[in-house]
């Protein structure tokens, strides 16, 4: 039987670290249902060395991911999930839109909130470093506020359109799902986990086709090498697939988009695991 060890967060008072404590503790439950001998582990950065032998498994938020990254790096310590690399390169939103645009990617107009020249309205306010749209604000006028007008924020141009997520895993790509959000409104955590809004597979087949041709060209442009879910949106006007974000470090259970995504591709759940838990991809 395989030992898994699902390395999870501390609890502290901030809703990532319980939506992915939970996660841990789903995806833990679900391997050990699948005959794999499963154990939850809190990480520590100056435990690392006590950890039992094992595939480690990340399950841990953005920011408490790349401290682990960087620590089992460090540590000569091998894992399963995103390097420290790709993460930092992701997780910097304005980098991300840097390098996407440098290679032809189609993306919103980005900038960051403390330039002069911002994206016309409306816009989108972002954390330059956050996760799971938390932070995220849509103005109406240009007026920022006054505590994000600095380098830690950036504005994008609104695109109006369909919100589209696709998850990738290697050279493999997902069915893209449909986000069915009311008109202007935002993707935002409350969207997303307080009250999630209705997601189905993308009726519509070349489109779908043409999305994950682009998932996996961008996946290949941020070197991805675990699992990913990258988010575009369909600009119906004009026909144009907008880049948003790449996670590298997304909620990978049963019940999460990335799963569902590749489950409407036809890549069944006890695959997906055999996938995730592949030393190929994402062990150093």
């Amino acid at each position: 039987m395989m030992n898994v060890i699902v390395l999870r967060e501390s609890w502290q008072p901030h809703p990532l670290a319980w939506i992915h404590r939970a996660e841990a503790h789903f995806f833990a439950d679900e391997l050990r249902r699948a005959g794999y001998a499963a154990q939850l582990v809190r990480f520590r950065d100056d435990s690392i060395a006590d950890l039992s032998a094992g595939l480690l498994v990340l399950r841990v938020s953005d920011p408490v991911m790349l401290a682990a990254v960087q620590t089992l790096t460090r540590a000569a310590r091998p894992f399963l999930g995103p390097s420290a690399t790709v993460m930092e390169r992701c997780y910097d939103k304005y980098e991300a839109y840097r390098i996407a645009t440098a290679r032809g990617v189609d993306c919103p107009a980005t900038a960051l909130a403390s330039e002069a020249n911002m994206p016309p309205i409306p816009m989108v306010l972002k954390p330059r470093r956050g996760s799971d749209s938390i932070g995220v604000r849509f103005l109406r006028d240009s007026r920022i506020p006054a505590h994000a007008r600095t380098d830690r924020y950036i504005t994008q141009q609104y695109v109006r359109g369909v919100e589209l997520t696709v998850a990738v895993f290697r050279e493999r790509a997902g069915m893209p799902l449909r986000i069915f959000l009311p008109q202007g409104t935002p993707y935002s955590f409350f969207r997303k986990y307080l009250r999630p809004a209705p997601r189905a597979p993308l009726a519509d087949i070349g489109l779908a086709e043409r999305v994950r041709r682009t998932a996996l060209e961008i996946a290949k442009i941020f070197g991805v090498d675990w699992a990913a879910r990258i988010d575009l949106i369909h600009e119906t006007e004009n026909d144009r697939l907008r880049f948003l974000e790449c996670d590298v470090a997304p909620l990978v259970s049963a019940n999460s988009a990335f799963a569902a995504s590749l489950e409407a591709a036809g890549i069944g759940r006890a695959e997906q695991l055999q996938m995730l838990l592949s030393r190929r991809c994402g062990a150093r």
